[in-house]
């Protein structure tokens, strides 16, 4: 084979090799929050646990109107095994509702599922303890199933509707790849996915960085 055959094909593989590159490459570009295990309650709860007419107080404002509130708790498994300084997300909900990851899970010998957040029928039962009383929830402490919010503007540029299951990857040197992951649109969220702090370390992957939709 001469040189200017080699060099042909040489040319022909580089290319090839670019474009795989370029190909792997395309896809809507999100970035990522780390959640930390928190807990959401009812106003009659944060009454039980700070008091009669206890009103949560705002740490840092979140996404669609949420906020993390300077309140701290202790959770509790059946086991008694604890966790503490848990922090209270407000505003206040309808029903309330512990998030945490499969690690808190073990530690605190509970079998919680992963759920979609507000979906607690039949989760673990768990022991919220505060400052002035402490309560029991037969149901509420799930695993939170990793999800993207998005506002509409984003999901039409990503070409995803609101309940839609994707695939993410990040390209780091884990090269993690995130199956079932859920679209969540809204006018107020802030284009970002959420995984918990069992998912964020397996993959290095920090708040802040980011992340691709692959399918």
């Amino acid at each position: 084979m001469d040189n200017s055959n080699v060099a042909l094909i040489t040319k022909m593989v580089l290319e090839t090799v670019e474009k795989q590159k370029s190909t792997e490459n395309i896809g809507y570009i999100v970035p990522v929050g780390v959640s930390a295990r928190h807990v959401h309650l009812t106003q009659e709860h944060v009454e039980v646990l700070f008091g009669p007419g206890y009103q949560l107080t705002k740490k840092k404002e979140l996404m669609g109107g949420q906020y993390a509130s300077n309140e701290l708790v202790t959770i509790v498994g059946l086991k008694l095994r604890a966790i503490e300084n848990v922090r209270i997300l407000g505003p206040v909900r309808r029903k309330s509702q512990v998030e945490i990851s499969a690690t808190d899970a073990i530690r605190l010998g509970v079998k919680a599922p992963i759920r979609e957040s507000g979906n607690t029928a039949g989760s673990a039962a768990i022991a919220v303890v505060g400052p002035k009383g402490a309560l029991y929830l037969d149901e509420g402490c799930i695993i939170a199933k990793r999800h993207i919010h998005m506002s509409p503007k984003d999901a039409m540029a990503a070409g995803v509707h609101d309940g839609d299951t994707v695939s993410v990857k990040a390209d780091n040197e884990r090269g993690t790849v995130f199956n079932h992951v859920q679209i969540r649109v809204d006018d107020s969220f802030t284009l970002e996915m959420h995984i918990d702090t069992d998912e964020a370390n397996a993959a290095k992957i920090a708040t802040g960085d980011t992340v691709r939709i692959i399918r």
